[in-house]
Parts: C-alpha cells; sequence; structure tokens
C-alpha cells in the first residue's frame, strides 16, 4: 500500500510537470515576441526586460491564450493543452480538497496516488508535446543511451 508520503512525493512530481509545461510556453512566448519586436536583431536590454516581466507574470491559461493567438503552432495540440490546463488546475486548487480525509487511510491515500498518477502523465504528455515544437523529442533524447544529463547547476 502506498504511504502517505508516497502521495506526496507525486504530488511534487506532478507540480514539477506543471511548471516545466508552464515554462516551455513561456519560453516559446518570449521568443515569438523578441522576434516580433526584432530583439534578435538589435540589443535593446530594457525593451527585453519589459517583454519579458510582462510575459512571466501570465498564467498558464494566459500563456495558452497568448500563444494561440500568436502563433498556429498550437492548434494541433488544443485539446491535450486543454486537458493539461484542467488538471493543472485541478491539483493546484482542489486536489486535497476534493480527496479530503481520503489521506487517513491506505485504501485512501492508494486513490489519491492513481489520481496523482494520471494528472502527471496528462501534464508530460502536454510537456512533451510543447517540447516537440520547439526540436526537442524528449522520448528520444530519454533513449539515446549516450545522452547524460548535466549533473550541477548553472546560476541563473
Amino acid at each position: 500500500m502506498p504511504s502517505l508520503d508516497d502521495v506526496y512525493r507525486k504530488f511534487g512530481e506532478a507540480a514539477e510537470a506543471a511548471q516545466l509545461l508552464e515554462t516551455e510556453l513561456n519560453n516559446l512566448l518570449s521568443w515569438d515576441c523578441a522576434l516580433a519586436d526584432g530583439l534578435l536583431d538589435e540589443s535593446n536590454p530594457t525593451r527585453a526586460a519589459e517583454l519579458f516581466g510582462r510575459i512571466d507574470r501570465h498564467t498558464l491559461g494566459q500563456l495558452m491564450e497568448r500563444l494561440a493567438y500568436k502563433t498556429k503552432s498550437l492548434d494541433q495540440l488544443g485539446s491535450l493543452l486543454s486537458c493539461a490546463l484542467d488538471e493543472r488546475n485541478r491539483l493546484f486548487h482542489s486536489f486535497y480538497r476534493q480527496h479530503n480525509f481520503r489521506r487517513n487511510s491506505d485504501e485512501g491515500a492508494a486513490l489519491m496516488l492513481r489520481d496523482l498518477e494520471s494528472i502527471h502523465g496528462i501534464l508530460l504528455d502536454a510537456y512533451k508535446a510543447v517540447m516537440l515544437l520547439s526540436g526537442v523529442d524528449l522520448e528520444k533524447l530519454a533513449a539515446d543511451e549516450s545522452f547524460t544529463l548535466p549533473t550541477r547547476h548553472l546560476p541563473i
């Protein structure tokens, strides 16, 4: 039987997938806006900071809306992204309220864990699909035995 610690761990994994999706959509919108504003051709740090600051305040839903308006590349992902947005919002705004006292029993924890695995899968599928739009095939990288992830973090 899964423990409450397993539930909390899986919640964190699902939250990470939601943030990865949001970050990649932010990157896509930033690139599109920087290109449209000519920031790739000429240096304008003030304008770039203003642009990134404005985009960084967008919610996941707002990012999807802006990208859908600015580019057709998300059209093919519409239902997947819509489902991911719904699951992300449910995760952060109502997951524990919805499951309530289930956390107090082994059976309840097992049900919560299955729900979190489903949410995580949906968010991860959406993230992988958006990464493909950026030219990164995460499935291919995962299958490539010669590919290794960085082991140290660089300063931001």
